[in-house]
């Protein structure tokens, strides 16, 4: 393969004429002679039996040339960009042979490409990070948080339902007079004002005795996900059979010693506190680093191609389809169950897509201009956490995820660092 000429035909694109030679291209003619011969017949052969110059004779001595060019074109296009230096983007390539022979064949190739960035002023960046302040009452909602958890439910006999009991009752939902589907039920439990019903159900729970039979009247939302309800009124006819009510164990040295491995409550109270400045620690920290992205993307100055944009889209639906899937759902049933349609849920993830690859795009030239880059050390050390993140063996590892993809991502988590020990909080 021989590199002619690599020229920019306009933004993030170039043109990249190259050449393979006679050698390279006759191995290739004659692997297609070998992989075609027995499906082709020659008069006075035996079908797949006759000699290539006879076959070339009979249809033609470019026969096996587009197989031929089908085998070899990829490898030698990707070595001309790698020659030419080319970061290509994306897979739409226009391909258009311009001589083919004996001797060869001449292409061009029109590849699309990152696109040149600019960025300034990313040294310093302002922020304002969140205090990290533990209160005596986030103490005590969070113990509380505990105690329901470690509660049990008491049957109530002797009054009516009260916010925050558990009740259990049958309903039958009706619109216009007529059940519609999913509408009823029977010995359903919920907790009342834990939102679990649309707004204003929970509510007409409330005041009621055991055995009673009573009406609930509500109005879907107009955004309700089953379009055929949405906006409409409803009327739900209620029977409610128990109401119960959540007992908190009493908050003693002997809850402590249930619950923990402390022996006393201010030991716990202790410890929850220090559970809760590392958490609004975290979540500071994430604060911060928002911040510091938002910033950094705004800096950023490229004429990204769309395609970017689209690859980074595909990945993010893609990711998205997998965790459904992990929760027992599918893409398709997803979107039928909340109306949308593809370009809805594409629609959806657009702004994600486009903050990821700014951001990339910024990093990678933030760690250009430092000079940051992977030591050995660092990629031995992350082919190892991956290894064990993955729980692979370590050799299975490097043959699976390719080396330089793996540096520029060591690269892009160097920038991130500078970025934070460069950050000013105002």
């Amino acid at each position: 393969m021989s590199l002619k000429s690599s020229k920019k035909i306009k933004t993030n694109r170039y043109e990249l004429e190259v050449e393979v030679g006679a050698k390279e291209f006759e191995k290739a003619v004659n692997n297609s002679f070998k992989k075609n011969i027995k499906k082709i017949s020659i008069p006075g052969f035996r079908k797949g039996k006759a000699p290539r110059a006879f076959v070339e004779k009979y249809y033609g001595e470019n026969v096996f040339y587009e197989d031929a060019v089908n085998e070899i074109y990829p490898e030698a296009l990707q070595e001309a960009i790698d020659e030419a230096g080319l970061d290509v983007i994306d897979d739409k390539i226009d391909f258009n042979i311009l001589k083919i022979g004996k001797d060869g064949f001449l292409f061009k190739a029109a590849v699309t490409v990152k696109p040149e960035v600019e960025i300034e002023n990313y040294k310093g960046i302002k922020i304002t990070r969140k205090p990290v302040e533990v209160t005596e009452d986030d103490i005590n909602k969070e113990i509380d948080r505990i105690r329901e958890r470690n509660s049990r439910l008491v049957a109530v006999e002797n009054r009516k339902s009260q916010d925050g009991d558990v009740v259990v009752f049958d309903f039958k939902g009706f619109i216009d007079g007529k059940i519609f589907d999913g509408g009823e039920a029977e010995n359903y439990t919920l907790t009342i004002g834990k939102g679990q019903f649309i707004h204003g159900f929970e509510e007409q729970l409330v005041g009621h005795a055991i055995g009673e039979d009573f009406d609930i009247n509500v109005t879907f939302p107009e955004t309700y996900q089953e379009k055929s309800l949405a906006g409409k009124p409803a009327v739900f006819k209620i029977k409610l059979h128990e109401i119960k009510h959540r007992e908190l164990p009493d908050l003693d040295d002997e809850f402590v010693k249930d619950v923990s491995e402390f022996d006393t409550l201010d030991e716990y109270k202790e410890s929850i506190k220090k559970q809760l400045i590392d958490l609004k620690t975290r979540e500071s920290d994430m604060d911060a680093d928002d911040q510091m992205i938002d910033k950094v993307v705004n800096l950023l100055k490229a004429d990204i191609p769309e395609a970017m944009f689209e690859n980074k889209l595909e990945d993010i639906v893609r990711d998205f389809a997998y965790k459904l899937h992990a929760q027992g759902l599918t893409l398709e049933s997803y979107m039928k169950y909340t109306g949308m349609d593809n370009n809805a849920i594409k629609k959806q993830f657009r702004p994600q897509a486009e903050r990821q690859v700014k951001l990339r795009l910024a990093l990678e030239k933030i760690a250009e201009l430092e000079n940051l880059s992977a030591t050995k050390e660092d990629l031995e050390e992350k082919y190892k956490n991956l290894a064990e993140q993955y729980k692979i063996d370590l050799e299975k590892a490097k043959k699976m995820i390719n080396e330089k993809d793996l540096l520029k991502d060591i690269a892009v988590e160097k920038a991130v660092d500078f970025l934070r020990e460069n950050c000013i909080d105002k």
